[in-house]
């Protein structure tokens, strides 16, 4: 082949590549005036090349608000910079369909004038994918929502919508969620009793969502029909053990006391289901774990042994149950806070009452932050100052 023929060759080729381009190309005078478009994108758009060269400039081939854009934003950076790329536009067909793009442009120079020189990439693929993320993204969104709220709605329904009142002792509770995607099983109740008491627990389920939440249940239940028949709260524990030994393969921490009211405050007598102690705040501003006997964890053994121990309130004091959400949290990396910290954390609120307790452990779940990552529930009972000068 002579140097000729071969250069003719690639001539011949070079423009059959350009015409023939797997992207567009459109090359336009700086007032968008088209001089020059190949076969690839006319086919897109459906144009012949005399309905489009010298007669249409390439901004009028846009949506309007592509044009619109290209106008204000996309010529003006493209003749500060002299090039410009990967900007998303719509181009619209004669048949009026839209066309998403990418454009890359730069700003040719000759002798005697100055061009636009635009690549025009076909983004349909690319905009259909963006359109099934996003609605994929909305999907899970949506059952996300659904989940969080199948979870805070289940979650009321393991938790007493009130609290029974108790004269002379103050009462308040809180629970806090460590997370809105599932259903913890921390529990808490108080309610009346026959012959001048009150029944109340506070416990712990093993493990998170469906399987917890049942067991959350069947507990909630069993200890509130086990305590108008059992006179002691051990003998409520054992009713709960058996209930749930051998039926569930989950396990459970709990207290479970009754209080009576007296005229010096009132008595407490408190069983432990291998739970971590409560914390007593005397009136004198005094913070301490009130240690009771060593109980086994609930629906693990058939033979469980469970104990109790009696506390007296008097007039300034609270009792807090609490579950060990807040006393594992961590704090500063792998530290965990703890029980003696909470005590420090309650230490001089003298005298502290129910409410005022509640609300110091909260703040400090809000100090904790994302640290706190188990559900906590806080029970308090507690002798305003005013009971004992009022008896």
């Amino acid at each position: 082949m002579t140097e000729a023929a071969f250069a003719a060759l690639l001539e011949s080729n070079a423009e059959d590549l350009y015409d023939n381009a797997p992207c567009g190309y459109v090359s336009t005078l700086l007032d968008g005036t088209i001089v020059k478009i190949n076969a690839t994108l006319r086919g897109w758009l459906g144009y012949d090349d005399e309905e489009l060269v010298g007669r249409r400039r390439f901004p009028d081939l846009l949506t309007v608000g592509g044009r619109v854009y290209y106008e204000t934003h996309f010529a003006p950076l493209l003749h500060m910079q002299g090039s410009l790329g990967g900007v998303a536009l719509e181009l619209r067909a004669a048949d009026g369909t839209r066309l998403p793009v990418l454009l890359t442009s730069v700003v040719k120079t000759g002798p005697d004038v100055r061009l636009i020189r635009t690549t025009v990439f076909d983004a349909s693929d690319r905009r259909a994918y963006e359109e099934e993320l996003l609605r994929a993204r909305q999907k899970a969104e949506r059952e996300r929502d659904r989940a969080q709220e199948l979870a805070r709605t289940l979650q009321r329904t393991l938790l007493p919508p009130t609290l029974a009142e108790v004269p002379g002792v103050e009462v308040d509770a809180y629970y806090h969620p460590a997370s809105l995607d599932q259903v913890g099983g921390d529990f808490y109740d108080l309610f009346p009793l026959s012959g001048g008491a009150w029944g109340f627990f506070l416990g712990d389920v093993s493990g998170k969502g469906a399987d917890a939440a049942v067991v959350t249940s069947l507990a909630r239940y069993t200890l509130r029909a086990a305590a108008v028949h059992e006179t002691e709260p051990v003998g409520v524990l054992n009713h709960l053990n058996t209930v749930l030994t051998g039926t569930s393969p989950r396990f459970l921490t709990v207290l479970c006391g009754r209080i009576r009211p007296t005229a010096e405050g009132a008595s407490v007598v408190l069983a432990n289901g291998g739970h971590t102690p409560p914390v007593l705040i005397r009136a004198d501003g005094t913070a301490s774990l009130l240690h009771l006997p060593d109980g086994q964890l609930v629906g693990m053994l058939p033979n469980a042994r469970f104990s109790a121990a009696e506390v007296h309130l008097e007039p300034g004091d609270t009792l807090l149950l609490y579950t060990d959400g807040v006393t594992e949290a961590r704090i500063d990396g792998n530290t965990r806070y703890s029980e003696e910290a909470l005590c420090d954390e309650l230490s001089g609120l003298a005298p502290a009452g129910a409410p005022a307790v509640i609300e110091a452990v909260t703040r400090l779940l809000t100090r904790l932050g994302a640290g706190v990552e188990d559900d906590t529930a806080l029970l308090a009972l507690g002798i305003p100052v005013s009971a004992g000068r009022s008896r």
